[in-house]
């Protein structure tokens, strides 16, 4: 099944939204997984994606299942 350009973004907003749930900044997420707050913050805006490691990254601090993060499924 080909993606659509919209659902690459959707993970941006997802990713947001875990953040803003839980009341922290993007430096205190970056810092969590031990990137730069600048690639998390591109993560944000949708510019940039996370390499496999740092999604796995992003899904066990935040909790979520990776299906979760793509938007697939809920928690």
């Amino acid at each position: 099944m080909e993606r659509s350009f919209k659902d690459i973004y959707q993970f941006s907003k997802i990713v947001k939204d875990l953040r803003n749930a839980r009341k922290l900044t993007q430096g205190q997420v970056a810092e969590a997984i031990g990137i730069t707050y600048q690639s998390y913050q591109a993560y944000e805006l949708g510019i940039a994606l996370p390499t496999l490691e740092n999604f796995v990254k992003l899904a066990d601090f935040f909790e979520v299942s990776l299906d979760y993060m793509l938007g697939r499924k809920e928690y």
